[in-house]
């Protein structure tokens, strides 16, 4: 009688991948089920960076609390401190001078450029070298983004954390040798970007990593609460800098990019073509910045605490991860009641256990990546 192999069914077997793990861009833990190489369900864990910044609010003057909030999504420091000044400035009707309303968008847009350079430079390694040489692209793209902090150096004294924006304006003017450096950094970067660009949409090892990798539909993408390039690359047309415009936006000529699978590849496209967009904001805005005051508010040594009136308001801004708002109830005191963000790195990661299951292992990583999570901006 021949030996019959009785198959068993172990169950999944069960992996951490993290919170250390390299490809986590911070500090995450996953816990991935598996059949094989099959992911079947995963169990998501987060809080290892939490800081506690929405409590630190309540015992803190509204002048103090945006230098804290730039070390969220330490990526684009100042969309943090822009988001929250443009909400007080809409709770105490404080209206901003012309002038730095154009310089506030300026530095948001080139950080906007600096954060998707990072996020493609550190999509390279995750793919395990894969996209442009792996390494290399990561350099390349530092190499990029040193030209734009060396130009926040120039204009704050701060290469990352700039502290350019308070309430009622801002801290810095815009010299002319300073323009002349942005002018200079447009006509070097932009053959870059394009050449960027043309490299990951025309390299077929990118391509088969990430095309139909981490589909991500319309639909589930408004369940979820997705914004910015997660949402745009599944072909929903909405950006705050758009559909809700603030600061000076709405002066300024620019196109939404779209993809239309929802997948990793199209994430990854959407940010570079943003790239594109954000150098004709910056060109428009140095080439028509209007004279005039920094801030509409007295000098601080003469200044009176700030002390919205009571109730609850609600702003946001177009961060380089999406729609970053601010909820802030007063209660009439100088020092907010309470204090809630809503970050989109929080609510594009909340859909990572619905598109992990059904991929392999290592398309977890390529998924991850494409979401380009801040933990800053997701633990708080």
């Amino acid at each position: 009688m021949e030996d019959q192999i009785v198959e068993k069914d172990f169950g999944d077997l069960a992996i951490n991948m993290g919170p250390q793990h390299p490809a986590t861009h911070g500090v995450f833990r996953l816990k991935l089920y598996l059949q094989g190489e099959r992911i079947n369900k995963i169990e998501a864990f987060l809080g290892y960076l939490h800081r506690g910044v929405e409590k630190l609010t309540e015992v803190l003057d509204y002048d103090m609390i945006p230098p804290v909030l730039e070390r969220d999504d330490y990526l684009s420091p100042t969309s943090n401190s822009l988001g929250f000044v443009n909400t007080v400035e809409k709770m105490c009707q404080i209206e901003v001078p012309k002038k730095a309303s154009y310089i506030r968008v300026l530095v948001a847009e080139l950080q906007r450029i600096s954060s998707h350079l990072v996020a493609l430079g550190t999509y390279g390694l995750d793919l395990g070298g894969s996209l442009g040489g792996g390494a290399s692209l990561f350099l390349y793209c530092f190499r990029e983004r040193e030209k734009i902090l060396d130009i926040m150096e120039e204009l704050t004294g701060t290469r990352f954390h700039t502290n350019i924006n308070q309430i009622g304006g801002v801290r810095y003017d815009v010299k002319i040798d300073v323009i002349k450096k942005i002018n200079d950094l447009i006509k070097y970067i932009r053959p870059i970007l394009i050449e960027y660009n043309d490299v990951i949409s025309k390299d077929q090892i990118f391509i088969k990593r990430t095309k139909s990798i981490g589909v991500i539909s319309a639909q589930l993408a408004q369940e979820a609460g997705c914004s910015g390039p997660v949402a745009r690359a599944s072909g929903i047309n909405f950006d705050i800098r758009r559909n809700q415009t603030y600061e000076c936006y709405d002066e300024l000529d620019f196109d939404i990019p779209l993809g239309t699978n929802g997948d990793s590849y199209d994430r990854t496209i959407v940010r570079m073509k943003e790239n594109l967009e954000s150098l004709k904001i910056i060109e428009q805005i140095i080439n028509g910045i209007p004279s005039g005051d920094l801030s509409s508010r007295k000098p601080f040594k003469s200044a009176k605490l700030l002390k919205p009136p009571k109730g609850s308001f609600y702003s946001s801004v177009e961060s380089p991860r999406g729609e970053l708002g601010f909820f802030i109830v007063s209660d009439g005191s100088s020092i907010p009641y309470r204090m809630k963000i809503r970050s989109p790195s929080f609510s594009n990661l909340s859909i990572i256990e619905k598109i992990l299951p059904g991929n392999f292992v290592a398309d977890s990583v390529t998924i991850l990546g494409s979401l380009d999570p801040v933990f800053g901006d997701v633990d708080r």
